[in-house]
């Protein structure tokens, strides 16, 4: 209890003296603020508007080296998910800031400038598995075309067009892409670039979705298209089957939170050619093929409903989706970027602390010594990965690293004289150099640790940096000793 009262009574004083200070501090400063307002005024105007503008140049450094220290900015990605979609004029403002800044941007315009030759004939991509007889549904639309069908599936190996025209003299592309499940993903990739850059859709199946045809229709969805999807080889079931796998496909739809018009969903017969077994006069059996009767007219009718109105309406869709694919183009482009650059800088730094390891001679136990060194390092990876940190993270980051560096040098240094052991004809490996591989893995460790953080976060957050680097630290260390002893070795010689 006396505690008690003792602290209570401390608090006190302390607040009335917190008072008394703040109180006299406010009045020295009222008087003395007067008395320079006072000698202004009787002063020239000019002094007066001098004065004031200083102390408002004042005010406003004050007032932005607090925000440097204190605001944890970050730039803000391009057209994150959610965002509003990407217009013609904002991609390609992109793709010049990206190849300014080195990247390759080859892939991204590549798209743009395919969608400006693929302009007029409306596009429509026969999409599905392979077998499910997209080839078929070709021949069958345009019977003249010299379309490969196998029946063993498969057949199409790349992306072949067809020209077919309706009714109505509409002139449109019939884009056959390879079946999406074989064994090949890069024609899996194929297919579904070419689908995202049509205008529609058009999902052939043979059954129930399976789980990688209803990923795929997932995906496809995503970029707000039309979407037709075609029941093939229906004729193979009874009416009363046909209706009840229609309504499951329609389920199936719901069930990744899709939405299909009932009139999107169609069952037809592509036809062509099929094997069956004839039974003979004297009892034997022989293979023979016949031609099966096409029935797509309903295929028809649809697509001529998706151009009623126009392909203006497709036209928009259909660009907003290749610019959302050029945009990922883009954004691959930029990663793989960032991957090499932070090599490249993460080598840089770790190069220096090497020379600055060699020139000092006696090892210390702290890589984070040479301080310059390390801050030119975080301030670059976060340059590059768009994330302005405060002057206060980069701080923390760094103190953080240089608490965790004095548990790591004992292993560093292990693994720094097995890895210049690998080297022969060194003889007796002197300690300087042993203390400067040393150095390097850890900066190199270091480096590394900061860019996984600016992966995954995209921005500096010191907490996880320095977790990382804790935790990665063995990994880091063995994976880059042999390559961290040959450079030190080079500039030992050099």
């Amino acid at each position: 209890m006396k505690v008690d009262r003792f602290i209570r009574t401390a608090i006190a004083v302390a607040v009335a003296l917190a008072f008394i200070i703040a109180t006299a501090a406010l009045l020295f400063i009222s008087e003395a603020a007067l008395n320079v307002w006072d000698r202004l005024k009787a002063g020239p105007p000019a002094l007066l508007y001098a004065y004031v503008a200083l102390m408002l140049l004042l005010t406003v450094a004050a007032v932005w080296l607090i925000l440097r220290l204190v605001v944890r900015r970050k730039i803000a990605p391009g057209n994150a998910a959610g965002a509003a979609p990407l217009s013609k004029d904002e991609i390609e403002e992109r793709i010049r800031e990206a190849d300014a800044s080195g990247v390759d941007v080859s892939k991204a315009r590549a798209e743009l400038e395919a969608l400006a030759t693929r302009q007029g004939a409306v596009q429509l991509c026969f999409f599905g598995e392979i077998s499910s007889g997209k080839s078929s549904l070709v021949k069958a639309l345009v019977p003249d075309a010299d379309v490969a069908i196998d029946v063993l599936g498969g057949s199409t190996d790349d992306v072949r067009q067809y020209r077919w025209h309706n009714e109505a003299g509409d002139e449109i592309l019939l884009i056959d892409v390879p079946g999406i499940g074989g064994a090949d993903g890069e024609l899996s990739a194929l297919a579904e670039d070419e689908a995202r850059r049509s205008h529609v859709v058009l999902f052939v199946c043979d059954g129930d979705l399976r789980r990688p045809e209803v990923q795929a229709i997932e995906a496809l969805l995503a970029f707000d298209k039309p979407l037709v999807l075609v029941l093939n080889k229906a004729d193979r079931f009874a009416p009363e089957e046909q209706a009840a796998l229609m309504q499951k496909l329609l389920e199936r739809i719901d069930a990744i939170g899709g939405e299909l018009q009932r009139d999107h969903v169609l069952a037809v017969t592509a036809g062509g050619k099929v094997d069956v077994i004839e039974r003979r006069s004297d009892g034997s059996e022989e293979t023979v093929r016949r031609e099966r009767p096409a029935d797509i007219g309903v295929l028809v009718v649809a697509i001529n409903r998706l151009l009623t109105g126009g392909s203006a309406p497709l036209d928009v869709r259909r660009e907003r989706a290749v610019f959302k694919m050029a945009a990922s183009r883009l954004a691959e482009a930029e990663a793989e970027y960032r991957a090499q650059r932070s090599e490249q800088i993460v080598r840089g730094a770790t190069r220096k602390a090497i020379i600055g390891a060699l020139a000092a001679i006696s090892p210390g136990t702290d890589i984070l010594i040479q301080g310059y060194i390390g801050t030119t390092m975080t301030q670059d990876l976060c340059a590059l990965f768009g994330a302005a940190p405060r002057d206060l993270d980069i701080e923390e980051f760094l103190s953080l690293g240089q608490s965790r560096v004095g548990r790591a040098l004992p292993l560093s240094l292990a693994v720094a004289g097995n890895g210049l052991k690998a080297f022969p004809g060194l003889g007796t490996v002197a300690g300087g150099l042993v203390h400067a591989v040393a150095y390097g893995l850890i900066f190199d460790a270091l480096g590394r640790s900061l860019v996984l953080t600016l992966t995954r976060h995209g921005e500096l957050v010191p907490e996880a940096a320095a977790k990382e680097f804790e935790e990665g630290i063995s990994e880091h260390l063995e994976a880059g000793v042999r390559r961290i002893a040959k450079m030190a070795l080079d500039e030992k010689q050099g």
